[in-house]
Formats: C-alpha cells, sequence, structure tokens
C-alpha cells in the first residue's frame, strides 16, 4: 500500500513539475506514471553507482556536480519512457530541482505516522508523544 501512496504522490509531482517548466512535456498521465517508475528504478540503482565514480568531482565542485547528475538521470529517463519530453540540459536541471521541492511539500503530507511520533519512557510508563524533528 505505501508503494502505491509513494508512486501517486511521485506521479503527482512530476505532472507539477512538468505542468510548471515550458521545456518539459508530458502527453499524458500513463507517461507520467510510467516516468515515476523509471526515475524510481534510475534513482535507486544506477545514480548511487554514478555518484561513487564521480565522487571525486562531486567533492572538488563543493556539492555542485550533484545536479548535473540529476540532470543526466531526468535525461536518461526522458530517452526511455515515450510520452515524457525533455528539451535539453538545463531543462532537466530545473525539473530536477522542482521536482525535489514539490516532492518535500507532498512528502509533508504523506508522511507516515510511525515516523512523525516517538516514544518516550518516564518512569514505568511509556508515552506517545509528537516527534519535532
Amino acid at each position: 500500500m505505501r508503494f502505491l501512496v509513494n508512486w501517486f504522490v511521485y506521479t503527482l509531482a512530476i505532472g507539477i513539475a512538468a505542468y510548471i517548466l515550458p521545456g518539459v512535456r508530458l502527453d499524458g498521465i500513463w507517461a507520467a506514471l510510467l516516468t515515476a517508475i523509471i526515475l524510481g528504478f534510475v534513482n535507486g540503482f544506477l545514480r548511487p553507482v554514478l555518484f561513487i565514480f564521480t565522487l571525486p568531482l562531486t567533492i572538488l565542485t563543493l556539492g555542485l556536480f550533484t545536479f548535473v547528475l540529476n540532470a543526466l538521470m531526468v535525461l536518461l529517463a526522458a530517452s526511455i519512457v515515450p510520452g515524457f519530453h525533455v528539451m535539453g540540459f538545463w531543462w532537466a536541471v530545473l525539473f530536477s530541482l522542482i521536482l525535489s521541492v514539490v516532492l518535500f511539500f507532498l512528502g509533508e503530507f504523506t508522511e507516515p505516522e510511525e515516523r512523525t511520533v516517538r516514544y518516550v519512557q518516564y518512569g514505568p510508563e511509556v508515552r506517545k508523544e509528537r516527534d519535532v524533528n
């Protein structure tokens, strides 16, 4: 169930980011759903490997090369998904930035309760408190 919620949130965020940017186009809801799956797999499997290989360059640029990696992942997804079009590298950079911001705000609404509470023991009793961190 959690997978479906995350997939829907990621698809919604991709749709919002594509709607905001004129250089990114989605050809329907199926393209957005497929883009969410492909971006999830690319960011889950390929990006960590590329990040390790480019770690010296990332350190040298004080982390700015991470934006390049994110843009390359978006361009790779655009080349795989038939209905997802990105007009160039800089649009991919902007798309990844806006996608991150939108996912942050949507994640605040869909975060499960077990991540927002903590259990604290006061003597013999255990209390459930809202975690502020």
